[in-house]
């Protein structure tokens, strides 16, 4: 059962954003294109992620900077083989993704990073793609279309954007404003700007109006649904977090 209910501030009416694991769940699907905020497990959804491993949706195209390690972050889903397709930067982390790559059982679209970041940034934009002399003469341009420019060469680079979108934030209001954790942003950003749905996990939930809108990474016009993590422990995004948590001690 969601958990969206009216809610006031200022006497102007809102609607929380707030909804329980199923109900997110419930707009993942076989066969989607899916966008993931996750850089190695650190940033991931992972409560989300679980859900899917549960749920047993498949031939997914994923969407992230890496294929994760095989028991974290998006390498769960590659575990399980629910990833058809991975459009991603780099799999040296997850030898599973290598192995299911070269026995056919995955197709891997590698990506510059910088070009994968610019990529979700034209589909979230409207962009019709964007031009970069990344690539040239490698195997990254096969298939691609080349403009000369003042007598350089560029690769077209087509837009990129996904069915659904699981950003991870460190907090939310029940708006769903989204407030991240220094490096904890990765991609996050970008990826909220170019789904037909977007779906924030988060560690903590705060009233509307409690975060700084100087410190609203991804505002609530972006997101359709938030959910919060469950689990009692909280998971920092990045080691350094709990470094800095202690006081800078190493």
């Amino acid at each position: 059962m969601s958990q969206r209910k009216n809610e006031t501030k200022g006497g102007i009416p809102l609607i929380s954003k707030v909804v329980k694991k199923a109900d997110a769940l419930a707009k993942i699907e076989s066969g989607q294109t899916i966008m993931i905020g996750d850089f190695l497990g650190f940033t991931a959804p992972d409560e989300l992620i679980e859900g899917m491993v549960e749920k047993g949706v498949k031939d997914l195209t994923l969407i992230a900077i890496t294929t994760g390690k095989p028991d974290e972050g998006c390498g769960r889903l590659v575990k399980n083989k629910q990833i058809k397709k991975a459009i991603v930067s780099h799999i040296g982390t997850n030898p599973l993704a290598r192995a299911q790559m070269d026995s056919g059982e995955m197709e891997i679209e590698f990506v510059p990073q910088g070009t994968l970041a610019e990529r979700i940034r034209c589909g979230g934009s409207g962009l019709g793609g964007v031009l970069t002399p990344t690539g040239i003469g490698t195997p990254v341009e096969e298939g691609k279309q080349k403009l000369t420019i003042n007598g350089k060469e560029y690769l077209l680079e087509l837009p990129l954007h996904a069915d659904v979108a699981l950003v991870k934030a460190w907090r939310a209001d029940t708006a769903g404003n989204l407030q991240y954790w220094r490096s904890g942003v990765t991609n996050n950003q970008q990826i909220a700007m170019a789904a037909d749905f977007v779906i924030a996990e988060a560690e903590e939930l705060v009233e509307f109006g409690s975060i700084d809108p100087d410190q609203v990474g991804t505002p609530a016009a972006l997101v359709d649904m938030v959910f919060i993590r469950e689990k009692a422990d909280k998971k920092p995004m990045q080691p350094s977090w709990i470094r800095l948590r202690e006081g800078g001690k190493k």
